[in-house]
């Protein structure tokens, strides 16, 4: 295997890569047209592509309702896994699972999580401590309570956190980049590709970087990203960071590229600018819950076009009359 293809693919490309293997199974000459156009736009595309073909071999799923089954449910995975058989033939296999995990072909994590939500859902978890949990589209987690302590750890996406506070046990979110002690509040954790983002919306948490022995605490209305080595700067919260949980996306002066990538979470398939249009500037609110209606909203407010080359490739571009 070679470095490039051994490299981690995003989130969102993955989910794309996935909605494509998932289309092809029925789809017209103009999709497979389609995704060819995509499988050549980007090297990460191409990768994506190959590490999930590597997913169909390594469990022997030939068709495409099999697939669909293997990448909805983690059931599936722990089913496939028990019929491998015991002895060499069972670590050879959990061996392969672990180097395959530890590649970040597909995000194992992700859908052997003890919650998780699909790409475009979202949803509110009531804890046995009286604790609200809004997961984002697109997240996983797990929790471990035990008698010493509350522990949530974030595998994948965003959530909002409400602690309950008839509860002694120290309340922590738990993420690859460091831990998040609760002190009595709301709060919102992003796992981001730079690290994970923490956003207190009321009270305070203490921040703690996995290396190193920091401890910051942040307070309402700041956020900071963390990253395993430390703290970045600590910066005022941004107006709507919340919206989410009320189904909208909300924007001051973003860059439309920005606005597209943050949609794009919501959507299963390919979204994305075209680079004549990528520093426009744009400000209002958005539905999450009808991303095609959100992208609309761009029409009356910016030269743009929102070109469907399918449902699962989507591209905003200049106007035809603003090219001439």
């Amino acid at each position: 295997m070679t470095a490039t293809h051994g490299k981690p693919v995003s989130a969102r490309v993955l989910d794309a890569a996935i909605a494509w293997q998932l289309s092809l199974d029925s789809s017209s000459p103009q999709e497979r047209e389609a995704f060819a156009r995509w499988h050549a736009a980007d090297e990460e595309h191409a990768r994506a592509w190959r590490q999930l073909d590597m997913l169909d071999q390594r469990f022997n799923v030939a068709s495409g309702p099999a697939r669909a089954a293997l990448l909805q449910s983690r059931t599936s995975i722990r089913r496939r896994m028990r019929k491998v058989g015991s002895g060499l033939a069972s670590i050879v296999a959990v061996i392969g699972l672990a180097l395959f995990a530890g590649d970040r072909y597909l995000p194992l994590d992700y859908w052997l999580a003890d919650q998780r939500t699909a790409t475009g859902e979202q949803r509110t978890l009531r804890l046995a401590d009286g604790t609200l949990i809004n997961l984002n589209t697109h997240s996983a987690l797990d929790v471990r309570f035990d008698d010493k302590q509350r522990r949530i750890i974030l595998q994948e996406g965003e959530i909002l956190v409400e602690t309950g506070h008839n509860d002694p046990r120290p309340f922590i979110v738990e993420t690859r980049e460091g831990s998040m002690r609760a002190l009595g509040t709301r709060f919102l954790v992003r796992l981001e590709d730079q690290g994970t983002r923490l956003s207190v919306l009321k009270s305070a948490v203490a921040a703690h970087p996995q290396a190193t022995d920091e401890e910051q605490i942040l307070r309402e209305g700041q956020q900071v990203l963390m990253r395993r080595d430390g703290l970045g700067p600590t910066l005022a919260l941004k107006p709507g960071a919340d919206a989410w949980t009320r189904g909208m996306l909300v924007v001051d002066n973003a860059r439309l590229e920005d606005l597209v990538q943050e949609l794009g979470r919501y959507r299963r398939g390919y979204l994305g600018v075209e680079p004549q249009v990528a520093d426009l500037r744009i400000t209002g609110s958005f539905p999450l819950h009808d991303t095609d209606l959100a992208l609309t909203a761009l029409l009356p407010t910016l030269p743009v076009q929102v070109e469907h080359h399918t449902r699962w490739w989507v591209v905003v571009g200049p106007r035809v009359d603003a090219k001439r």
